[in-house]
């Protein structure tokens, strides 16, 4: 069921509700993509609501007149704009991959105004950790027994040295799922598109981040935090994930084996199993 709201600055905005019971408010990554691609999260409606809101500019979403209000830092107004059409005075937060940035910027800007938060698969632009070039090819090679892995690892290793072309970047594809099979190409096929290119590119525009400023708020945060990392995601290895789960008071950092940057493909029923047991805690 679709439904929309308006943003403080009248932009209509739309997100897409599935499943029954309390609201757990979704953010897609991309950045500025359409939250299509989260799905079902692997049958996470089986046990709460889900909010999936399409970013501004894309989706279902409307443009903004001003193309500034693309910048992470000012997206936090929509996520607060949407509990106030909610009514709510808490509101539980799932982010994955760069929609981790906005969620982590509006608990720091909103601590009181979140329940709980998970992150899933995380970006880390907004904290400030970098994935080094190792690390990813490290986290490469766990999958040097794949088919596929020699002309995808060629690929990365450009990637890592700065010397890629657009063909390399399509390449590597294999190494953001746990398996390389059908559903996987068809998941990637179906992204095509569905970002905003023009939003993306402001996003994390120069005043979008703050890292020493968001940590310290983190520190400051109470609220209950679930890390997820996948044990082959190449985006966000999950050393990365770790260092990050280390700026919360209260967070609980979880490896999910064999799962590359979109857990709930790889293994609906694990992962859903943890992201509900987190989510309905009382």
């Amino acid at each position: 069921m679709l439904q929309t709201y308006s943003a403080h600055d009248g932009t209509t905005l739309a997100y897409r509700v599935s499943g029954t019971g309390d609201p757990v408010v979704c953010l897609p990554g991309g950045p500025m993509q359409s939250a299509d691609y989260l799905g079902e999260l692997g049958g996470l409606p089986a046990h709460r609501r889900l909010l999936k809101l399409d970013p501004r500019g894309a989706g279902r979403s409307a443009a903004p007149e001003d193309v500034s209000s693309y910048r992470c830092d000012r997206l936090v107004d929509d996520v607060e704009a949407l509990r106030e059409h909610l009514g709510a005075d808490r509101i539980d937060l799932l982010a994955h991959c760069a929609g981790a940035n906005l969620a982590t910027l509006y608990a720091a800007r909103h601590p009181g105004r979140v329940r709980r938060l998970a992150l899933i698969t995380p970006s880390t632009r907004a904290v400030g950790i970098e994935a080094t070039g190792e690390s990813r090819l490290a986290t490469a090679r766990l999958r040097r027994d794949e088919p596929w892995f020699g002309d995808a690892f060629a690929a990365l290793e450009a990637i890592v040295a700065g010397a890629a072309d657009d063909d390399d970047w399509k390449r590597v594809d294999p190494f953001f799922y746990g398996r390389w099979d059908t559903a996987a190409r068809a998941h990637q096929a179906a992204q095509e598109g569905r970002r905003n290119e023009e939003a993306a590119a402001v996003f994390g525009a120069p005043g979008a981040f703050d890292p020493p400023a968001t940590r310290a708020a983190l520190g400051a945060f109470t609220a209950p935090v679930l890390l997820l990392a996948g044990e082959v995601d190449l985006n966000t290895p999950p050393d990365v994930v770790a260092e990050f789960a280390a700026l919360f008071p209260h967070a609980e950092f979880v490896v999910q084996p064999g799962a590359g940057h979109f857990p709930w493909l790889d293994d609906a029923r694990r992962f859903t199993t943890t992201t509900a047991e987190f989510l309905t805690r009382p």
